[in-house]
Formats: C-alpha cells, structure tokens, sequence
C-alpha cells in the first residue's frame, strides 16, 4: 500500500507542477501590462496555494519549486528564477504561518502571499546591488500583491469547492 501512495502522491505532485508550469507559460504569453516593473498576476501561484490547502506544506512547497525552476529557464532565466525564488520561498513561509493560526481565510493567506513574494524579490533585489533605496518601490509593489493575491485567493477557494475534499491518501 505504501509503494501505491508514493506513486499517488508522486502523479499529484508532478500534475499539479506542470499546471502550474502552464500557468506560468500563459502568463508569459498574456499582453499584460500594468506600467509598473516587476508586477504581474501571479495566476501559477492558484496551484501552490491548492497544493497548500489540500494537500500539504511539503507538497506545496515542491510544486512552487518545481515550476519556479523550470519557469525560470524556460522564459526568465537564471535571475528571474533567482528573485522568483526567493519571493515564493519568504510567501510560502508566511502563508504556512498564516494558514496554521486558522484564523485567516485563503483569500486572506493568499493575500498575504502576494505581498510577501514581492518583499522577498525586493530583498534579493537590495542584496544584488547593495542598495537600500529599492525598498522605496515597496508601496506600489504592496498594492499590487494585495491586488493579486486576492485575486489568486478567490480563484484558488472557488476551484477547491469543486475538488474531492482529498486529493492524497
């Protein structure tokens, strides 16, 4: 039974990397944008943020690795998948931190995500050219990932209430 599970959870975890791979892949393709440098709509994070609620912190951590890597050589590069990874590494973590204290719905921990990515990216960003001063460009990047993540939160909460309630054994 034990060697059935890891095969599951295995498939889970490889499908829901490469949904989230294509997601990424969509976002690179859409016309989108909003003016700014370094805002987009974040719409492969719908998948970490199932792969946090329903299946698990490893899981979801995986699955946002996976793609980050891929996305990062595929249409980014090294960089991008440096400040991509740095930014989901810190939104991952609060959202764990947030998701535990069950006192925040998803949208909310989403929420939370979002704005924690962009201050993780900032401070590679800082760390790479030795300057504080970026750090001005947080209260444009703040609303946006509040933006976004609200907006990946309802996405996220609407595609789970149509999931089977356990996705693993």
């Amino acid at each position: 039974m034990q060697s059935k599970n890891n095969s599951y959870n295995i498939t889970i975890t490889a499908l829901m990397s490469s949904l989230a791979l294509i997601f990424s892949y969509v976002e690179a393709i859409i016309p989108f944008n909003a003016g700014i440098p370094g805002v987009k709509l974040g719409i492969a994070n719908i998948v970490t943020v199932i792969a946090l609620y329903k299946l698990s912190i490893k899981h979801a951590g995986i699955v946002s690795f996976i793609r980050i890597m891929v996305a990062g050589f595929l249409f980014s590069g090294l960089f991008g998948a440096i400040y991509s990874l740095a930014g989901a590494t810190v939104s991952l973590i609060g959202m764990i931190f947030l998701k535990k204290t069950g006192k925040f719905s998803i949208a909310g921990v989403s929420m939370a995500g979002g704005v924690l990515h962009n201050l993780g990216q900032l401070l590679v960003a800082s760390f790479l050219i030795k300057d504080l001063r970026i750090f001005f460009y947080f209260p444009i990047l703040l609303f946006s990932g509040l933006a976004s993540g609200i907006a990946i939160g309802i996405a996220a909460t609407l595609i789970m209430r149509v999931l089977p309630k356990n996705l693993h054994f």
